[in-house]
């Protein structure tokens, strides 16, 4: 994760061994007031009491040692210490309460396989808790507790609000110090850390390290604007640069775990692809925002609607789609069956379309949407490629059939045989090719048949072969 500064993003999970995972976040926060006070400790006497410990057991497999074939008697070792054993370990997070019934927000890798869970409360108080549900991809979870008399509970905050600069407090339990309050301000919002298919992300340099995982960043009105969940770091500790899940997609999760223990997402039914220089260019836009829809499911809700290979969709319920992922968090944040009105543009024309959003099919991951940033047709190969919208072929001086370029993994064999982004793909071993499993599948034949695939590519005017291996 952290490119050429060698950093890895890890888990905010304080456990008891060595080998636990560390991520957590901070995120800044914007008071919203004219008047900005001296010093919060009016918010972390009211708001830290809301405030508990999340302390699990998980049962875990230590990796099986290895022993060598020739090793004299190996295969007794392998019998004795070969096999991966299971053990339990102690982990610490941090969660919020936000219900007068019990129910308490944290991160879902905070209580992920846990055989038990507990809450810590200021007063050194622990209770069993069980969990109501949780949904891996936002890394939210829900826990419900028995109601304690006069118990505090925080209130959420509108995320969207919240602008770089602003301040923001995280209470939780690092190292498991409970309460530990830090303070800083809001980095960045909007960051994509890969962490999942809706990332979204606070930033923060706000102080938070192992066992901040699951708790709330507050605004200095004292309102939840984010669930600390990362940090970026080389070792593993607090270096200034914190994720948070904002409170516009952790209140919505929570809500719906909550009042059916599970998360629904709409299904829109379509494969998107950036929209790259190269591919901006070809079509003729001045920029790159928005979602280039490479294939559309047949008997979809998208098809039904009318979308068409080579849409690019640029707004969705009146909110600017810079990108897939965009598309992707507007699909998920919409119920199965509502409308999504969606603004696209086709051959140069912009058409508002109209989609009713249907179910996700049982054998796609739960919690997942259909949606995905890319018609990646194979990692080994490692091109990115969608169908030729009409309007661009003018521009590209092709009337046949064929495939554009939009991303080329460096590494990979096609970069090294010099396939650029912006190519066209006229065919693949001499046959023309239409979809990106056209040539997935040629790719994956030549893989099994140890040979190249050869690829008839159009770039600026000429016509070449490149052969892939």
């Amino acid at each position: 994760m952290a490119g050429n500064l060698k950093a890895r993003l890890f888990c905010t999970l304080f456990a008891s061994t060595l080998g636990a995972a560390i991520c957590s976040t901070a995120l800044p926060a914007h008071s919203q007031q004219a008047a900005v006070p001296t010093d919060f400790t009016a918010v972390v006497k009211q708001k830290a009491p809301a405030v508990v410990a999340i302390l699990t057991k998980q049962m875990i497999e230590d990796e099986a040692r290895q022993a060598p074939d020739d090793l004299p008697l190996g295969e007794l070792f392998r019998r004795r210490f070969g096999e991966p054993r299971a053990r339990e370990r102690t982990a610490l997070g941090s969660g919020f309460i936000v219900s007068p019934e019990g129910h308490i927000v944290t991160n879902n890798h905070v209580v992920d396989n846990a055989s038990e869970i507990h809450v810590r409360f200021a007063d050194k108080t622990d209770v069993a808790a069980k969990l109501v549900g949780r949904d891996p991809s936002t890394d939210i979870a829900v826990l419900k507790i028995e109601p304690r008399p006069n118990m505090a509970v925080a209130a959420w905050g509108d995320s969207d609000k919240m602008e770089p600069g602003a301040w923001t407090i995280a209470i939780g339990s690092p190292f498991g110090l409970g309460g530990t309050v830090t303070v800083g301000v809001l980095s960045a919002r909007a960051r994509d850390i890969q962490a999942g298919p809706y990332d979204n992300f606070l930033q923060t340099d706000a102080s938070i390290n192992q066992g901040n995982s699951g708790g709330p960043l507050f605004n200095a009105a004292g309102e939840v604007i984010g669930v600390n969940t990362a940090i970026l770091s080389p070792l593993g500790v607090n270096v200034g640069i914190g994720f948070a899940v904002p409170s516009r997609t952790a209140q919505t999760v929570a809500d719906q775990i909550i009042r059916t223990g599970k998360v629904e997402r709409g299904y829109l039914g379509v494969r998107l692809q950036e929209v790259t220089t190269g591919i901006a260019q070809a079509l003729g836009r001045s920029d790159t925002k928005g979602a280039l829809v490479a294939s559309v499911e047949p008997g979809s809700p998208a098809e039904k609607a009318g979308i068409k290979i080579g849409d690019v969709v640029t707004r969705a319920d009146g909110q600017t789609i810079a990108g897939p992922r965009d598309l992707s968090r507007a699909v998920a944040r919409t119920k199965p069956g509502s409308p999504l009105n969606l603004t696209v543009v086709r051959n140069g024309n912009t058409e508002e379309l109209t989609v009713a959003l249907g179910r996700p099919q049982e054998d796609r991951r739960s919690g997942m949407s259909d949606l995905q940033d890319s018609g990646r047709t194979s990692k080994r190969l490692g091109l990115s490629l969608v169908p030729i919208p009409e309007a661009a072929r003018k521009q590209l001086g092709t009337d046949t059939a064929g495939l554009m370029v939009g991303d080329v993994e460096p590494g990979s064999p096609a970069a090294e045989s010099g396939i650029q982004p912006g190519d066209v793909i006229t065919s693949v071993n001499n046959r023309e090719v239409n979809q990106p499993s056209d040539v997935a599948e040629a790719w994956a034949n030549a893989r099994r048949e140890n040979r190249p695939v050869l690829l008839r590519v159009k770039r600026e005017g000429q016509s070449l072969f490149v052969a892939v291996s």
